[in-house]
């Protein structure tokens, strides 16, 4: 099991892909009788598109978000003398 704390990155991007799920939820629950929002879209496509807007917010959020810096294994040096 794992005993590093969970990374800046993941925290951001898995918060962003809730926030941007839920949103994308709540217009299509909005709009659910209107077609209008991917009338312009092929059936088979509509699904990918959708999808699209979570995983980009997701991968924003991770880009942008600071690397939390851990030490090397290396850095650690048990040898005296």
């Amino acid at each position: 099991m794992a005993t590093a704390p969970v990374e800046r990155k993941v925290t951001a991007a898995s918060a962003a892909a809730y926030l941007g799920s839920t949103g994308l939820l709540a217009v299509l629950a909005a709009v659910q009788g209107d077609a209008r929002l991917v009338a312009g879209l092929p059936d088979w496509a509509a699904p990918f598109v959708l999808a699209i807007v979570p995983t980009l917010i997701t991968f924003a959020s991770g880009w942008q978000a600071a690397h939390t810096p851990r030490p090397r294994a290396d850095d650690t040096d048990d040898r005296e003398g």
